[in-house]
């Protein structure tokens, strides 16, 4: 089945400035007609090509995590993934789709709701299921389609998540390569990665984690 139609809203230059002064320009894309009707957003950072014969683009799909991204919280990796993720594409040329996806899809009070019931011993896709609600609920349908207004038919995926690449493939979307990143461990955390990688097979290393 086709996707939906979407079409590019607005686009707009922004210079990006990151707390180790690591700074960029991206220009940012928002979409009409997206199929979550969210209000997510394209940043072209570096020199994409979608030149026939060039390189597919390094694409990360980086889910919304307030927490993380804004306030600096220890409790996941998605900060450091995602200021790790903006130079790496900057320096390959390609687009980061920051995607309204808070909490795997549960949004965020049901994310700090399951974060005190991991605070009790469970795992986060346990203090997902004991909520009600799904260990995963991101769909990626709405990347796929700004993939495909973009012009972009094939990725290279910046992702150690293998349902990102199995969903993108799915919606038509060619994942030339999966390209990790790196492992962004602290005593914080290390739970939530060894979770991610024993329930859901992301590719980080487990050894770096323990030792």
């Amino acid at each position: 089945m086709p996707l939906p139609a979407a079409t590019v809203r607005s686009r707009v230059h922004i210079p990006l400035g990151f707390g180790d002064g690591y700074q960029v320009e991206a220009e940012v894309f928002t979409f009409r007609g997206l199929a979550d009707g969210a209000e997510h957003l394209a940043l072209a950072l570096g020199e994409p090509s979608t030149e026939p014969g060039a390189p597919a683009p390094l694409v990360r799909l980086h889910s919304e995590c307030l927490t993380g991204d804004v306030f600096g919280s220890a409790r996941c990796d998605c900060g450091p993934q995602l200021r790790e993720s903006v130079e790496k594409i900057a320096e390959a040329g390609g687009y980061l789709l920051y995607l309204r996806q808070e909490g795997r899809g549960i949004g965020l009070y049901n994310k700090l709701d399951a974060y005190a019931l991991q605070d009790t011993g469970l795992d986060t896709y346990q203090a997902n299921a004991a909520l009600g609600l799904p260990e995963d609920g991101r769909d990626y349908t709405a990347a796929a389609q700004m993939l495909t207004t973009l012009g972009v038919p094939a990725v290279r995926l910046l992702s150690n998540n293998p349902d990102k690449a199995a969903q993108l493939t799915a919606l038509g979307i060619t994942v030339a390569d999966r390209v990790p990143t790196g492992v962004h461990a602290s005593p914080s955390n290390l739970r939530y990665l060894r979770a991610k990688v024993e329930h859901t097979g992301h590719s980080i290393p487990l050894a770096r984690l323990v030792g």
